[in-house]
């Protein structure tokens, strides 16, 4: 056998052909991964936005109480139980402006990350490359607004509902005798998610690039020995 013939070349092709497709299977694997903790972080941002546990009172708190990004809920200071007030509808119910600026950015986030998942559908109209990138600019802006609206949230406390709850230690950035909750700790996690979610998004799409680039050199490499 000649060296440099298509035959002696054989081996090296099918090597070639066999990383190909295994490439092709770890892609489709961690996209199926990245799909799925996409819909967990949305449905995450769901109850960030909608739950009222952002901040709550605490052992030397007048009264019960807690508060969410539009709803918030409070005692009379003489039993547990609690009224609620606030809508994202009503705008004018919610406490402070600060809390306002916060509802619409995590509201954002929320939308843009259900979007994200809307556009699951156009991976049967583009190719898989676009959709990835379209989905990481998604992912990202809803971390931005995720990151903002976190940044934005604690200078409304100073308002008047939360200072009689929390005391007349509170102010901007300082929850007096109040304490942070679960959901402003959800909401800061998740914006590490989001971050983690549109770098993959990105590292995807490049990979479809890259291998779109590999296969059309394949074809031309073949069309040329042909």
């Amino acid at each position: 056998m000649i060296p440099g013939t298509s035959a002696s070349m054989l081996p090296s092709a099918e090597a070639a052909k066999l990383y190909q497709t295994n490439y092709v299977k770890n892609s489709r694997s961690i996209g199926l991964l990245w799909a799925i903790f996409t819909i967990l972080f949305a449905i995450v941002n769901v109850i960030i936005f909608s739950q009222p546990y952002w901040i709550g009172d605490g052992m030397d708190t007048p009264q019960a109480g807690y508060f969410g990004l539009f709803h918030f809920c409070v005692g009379d200071g003489l039993s547990r139980d609690v009224t609620c007030h606030g809508s994202f509808t009503n705008f004018a119910a919610i406490p402070s402006t600060a809390f306002k600026a916060a509802s619409f950015l995590v509201g954002l986030s929320m939308m843009l990350i259900v979007s994200c998942i809307a556009c699951f559908s156009l991976f049967f109209l583009l190719s898989t490359s676009t959709v990835y990138k379209i989905c990481g600019w998604m992912q990202a802006s809803s971390g931005v607004c995720l990151v903002l609206g976190c940044m934005i949230y604690p200078d409304g406390w100073d308002s008047d509902e939360v200072r009689r709850l929390c005391g007349e230690r509170t102010d901007k950035f300082s929850l007096g005798a109040c304490s942070v909750r679960w959901a402003y700790i959800l909401a800061i996690m998740g914006i590490l998610d989001a971050l983690i979610l549109s770098f993959l998004a990105f590292v995807l799409g490049n990979r479809q690039d890259g291998l779109m680039t590999e296969e059309l050199l394949a074809e031309s490499k073949e069309a040329g020995k042909a």
